[in-house]
């Protein structure tokens, strides 16, 4: 009896470990194990990843690049269910046309938290809106849900002005015949009033708080504002040339966006234009009263997390001497109450980078010289972003991922590549076209 118990014992094992190893070769297959070097490969060139970056170690690569390490890996797995919070963090303009394409293609369940409208409106087929405390699904991409939500509100909002409109005379009625002849009539309003607000009525329609942002206005100075003649750049005499031979000029009627590959030097030249790099050869002169701000991807590691941003918007604007005048100003960027007052270190990414937008107004630049301002924002924090750039009386020049932004607020395109810097013939959205053509072009299968 024992030797066949230990049989079926054994034989039950047996049959696990074969369902395990079956699974595990399913899986397997899945990954297309046999293609897994070359798949990887394929997915981190779609991220910017060269062919002598993908062999570096993860430890000798920056903080964005490591995001993008992740990112790939999260894509590599293929999981049932990938969860992505903020994808194009950290990604150019050709990562997040790739990446759009991937995720379009997943074939898998995803859930993603993103501030790109033009990112979800390539990627999603479902909306969910998080506000009460409850969950809303909307058929269709960001601008679907959208005209959607606008839709069902303005009908929301006729049928509660329709119900208070019942009630107030159903209710004026009962008072005004309440004991007399139509006694009866009015009785039997009154249930018919009781079970309608039994039944519950239709909550009006409460707007969501809009944030307005404005940078004040810098005054006019001549131009020439600022005049680059000549101008190349490298790092140093062992680095290849990033820049030859630009000219090219900027005035406070200047609204253009830095396009272009990765590594072209999109945040180098706004570097050179700021004065925080000094051109190699050739020259930039800036008319002498320019005044310059330039908001940058790290521009919050620099705050002091133990001041409140009360507290550092007065060190760093003395001549602003009544808090109460700070108060406003920080209030004008979404910042109120408690927030003002706790240390930086309790607020959250998004916050911060708002203090960093305060200070950066504050300052009253002429040219404002953004580098990915868009990152730890949230959608209507851009919109809000987008009409201060819109109503600002300077110049800008705009270095962004974010498709929608560029739209609202570039009117030219200038492409840093091959050392060079060329106005694009058309708007955003041909480009993005261009890129997503010429990475068809780049994925598409070599003709033996």
């Amino acid at each position: 009896m024992k030797e066949v118990t230990g049989y079926v014992y054994m034989s039950r094992k047996k049959t696990k470990a074969q369902e395990l190893l079956l699974e595990i070769y399913e899986r397997l297959d899945d990954l297309d194990a046999d293609k897994a070097e070359a798949r990887a490969g394929r997915i981190l060139h779609g991220l910017g990843f060269t062919k002598k970056m993908q062999n570096k170690q993860c430890k000798d690569f920056s903080g964005g690049w490591r995001m993008r390490v992740a990112l790939a890996r999260a894509l590599f797995v293929s999981p049932h269910l990938l969860l992505l919070d903020e994808p194009t963090n950290h990604l150019d303009l050709d990562a997040c046309v790739w990446l759009e394409e991937e995720l379009r293609n997943y074939k898998r369940i995803l859930i993603m938290v993103s501030h790109s409208q033009d990112f979800l409106n390539g990627v999603c087929t479902n909306i969910v809106h998080l506000t009460k405390n409850k969950l809303f699904i909307y058929g269709g991409n960001y601008d679907a849900y959208v005209q959607t939500r606008q839709e069902l509100e303005t009908n929301q909002m006729k049928k509660y002005q329709w119900e208070q409109e019942q009630v107030a005379k159903t209710k004026g009625f009962i008072a005004r015949f309440g004991s007399g002849s139509r006694a009866s009539q009015a009785q039997s309003r009154e249930k018919t009033l009781a079970k309608m607000m039994e039944s519950g009525l239709t909550e009006k329609v409460v707007q969501e708080k809009t944030l307005s942002l404005s940078f004040p206005d810098p005054g006019k100075i001549p131009p020439p504002c600022l005049m680059v003649q000549g101008v190349g750049f490298r790092y140093s005499d062992n680095t290849d040339w990033i820049y030859t031979n630009l000219d090219f000029g900027i005035d406070l009627d200047t609204r253009v966006a830095l396009v272009g590959p990765n590594g072209a030097g999109k945040s180098t030249l706004l570097k050179l234009i700021g004065n925080q790099l000094l051109p190699t050869k050739g020259q930039i002169r800036r008319n002498a009263h320019l005044r310059m701000g330039r908001y940058h991807q790290h521009l919050t590691e620099q705050l002091d997390l133990n001041l409140s941003a009360l507290d550092y918007m007065m060190k760093c604007f003395t001549d602003v001497t009544e808090k109460e005048e700070m108060r406003r100003i920080i209030g004008r960027f979404g910042l109120t109450g408690r927030q003002q007052i706790c240390p930086m270190r309790n607020l959250s990414d998004g916050q911060r980078c708002r203090v960093c937008l305060a200070w950066l107004a504050w300052q009253c630049p002429h040219l404002l010289l953004l580098d990915e301002p868009t990152n730890h924002l949230d959608i209507e924090t851009i919109d809000a972003l987008a009409d201060a750039v819109k109503n600002f009386s300077g110049g800008m020049v705009l270095v962004s991922h974010d498709f929608r932004l560029i739209r609202q607020v570039a009117d030219k395109i200038w492409v840093c590549e091959n050392q060079t810097v060329k106005e694009w013939p058309g708007d955003i959205l041909s480009y993005k076209e261009y890129l997503r053509q010429k990475m068809q072009a780049d994925f598409a299968p070599s003709k033996k």
